[in-house]
């Protein structure tokens, strides 16, 4: 891979909690940033502006990563307002709330499905026509945000989510060992119990409040505890890492 002064970073669903950590993270440590978001706006704008307060470089942009043809349009803008992209964050995921498994339906699966698998695939499809070296590029870095329902099974709660992330888990192996000669070198983080917004999608707000003293480390995580690993990921501290996982997760 080749040094890039400022490099280009897409962050997906990067308008609140884990993912709007790592684009102000990566943003002080001199990333050009697109902060992707779905709906919030104004939340977006607002990472945008944050970052540009430090002296950073960033731009908005909105595409529902559940839709192939949004995807496709954001790396186009990213190519002609920010330049070659270096590297990818596939944060932008999606939760229902809880419930077991004998009541979920086919729309809701294919629905988390359809964002958190496919729309990562496709999202990894578009950096690899970018990055790798048969395609003229200089070769990047790409950390999926899986989680520790991954390997726990969310049961009770979210075994859709988790079998989403396990998903995940199988692609950052696959395309480590596909990419591992062009360039692209590809983990994930495995967050645990964070205190972000996404909890009350799940319908219950105060999730880690009560599953915290379940944590060896008694407490729940925070966003910008995950985006440090997501960083080191990236960084060329990590540079003879690749198909490898971090938990963030307290020791659970």
């Amino acid at each position: 891979m080749v040094r890039v002064d400022h490099p280009v970073a897409i962050i997906t669903g990067a308008s609140r909690g884990i993912g709007a950590a790592i684009a102000l993270l990566l943003a002080r440590h001199k990333y050009k940033i697109c902060v992707n978001y779905n709906k919030n706006q104004l939340a977006a704008q607002d990472i945008v502006r944050q970052i540009e307060e430090i002296g950073g470089a960033a731009i908005a942009v909105q595409a529902d990563v559940a839709v192939e043809e949004q995807i496709v349009r954001m790396f186009s803008i990213v190519d002609q307002k920010l330049g070659q992209i270096n590297a990818l964050v596939n944060n932008a995921g999606i939760l229902f709330p809880q419930t077991s498994v004998e009541h979920l339906t086919a729309a809701r699966i294919n629905q988390i499905l359809q964002t958190n698998v496919t729309g990562t695939f496709i999202c990894c499809r578009e950096a690899i026509k970018r990055m790798t070296y048969k395609n003229g590029g200089a070769g990047g870095s790409i950390v999926n945000i899986s989680s520790r329902a991954a390997v726990l099974g969310s049961p009770h709660e979210y075994v859709d989510y988790a079998a989403s992330k396990g998903a995940i888990d199988t692609i950052t192996t696959g395309l480590a060992l596909e990419l591992a000669d062009q360039g692209i070198r590809v983990n994930a983080v495995r967050p645990g119990i964070i205190y972000t917004e996404m909890h009350a999608s799940g319908g219950e707000a105060d999730r880690v409040e009560r599953l915290k003293s379940k944590i060896p480390m008694q407490r729940g995580g925070y966003p910008n505890e995950v985006a440090e690993a997501v960083y080191w990921l990236l960084s060329e501290k990590a540079s003879f890492t690749t198909g490898s996982f971090i938990d963030v997760a307290g020791g659970r």
